[in-house]
């Protein structure tokens, strides 16, 4: 299936490429596509990224004191 780029901007940059790396244009942009592709998959997910996170900040500042459990919460409203 073809790809049309209307975009001079794309259009240069893919003709720059292709100049430096001595290739068409068609495979400067399979290499530049195949690249970021690779490099996108590589990234860690937000998900990952969040837990990450979270074992820096406990290492950093582990818990002090025993756990907050039913009984200690209901000790707060007492009168």
């Amino acid at each position: 299936m073809p790809l049309y780029v209307k975009d001079q901007e794309v259009d240069r940059l893919a003709e720059r490429l292709s100049t430096l790396r001595k290739v068409s244009k068609t495979e400067a942009v399979r290499q530049a596509l195949t690249h970021e592709l690779q490099r996108v998959e590589a990234e860690p997910t937000l998900v990952e990224k969040a837990l990450a996170m979270t074992r820096e900040l406990n290492r950093k500042y582990p818990p002090i004191g025993p756990a907050a459990d039913k009984a200690f919460i209901d000790s707060l409203y007492e009168d």
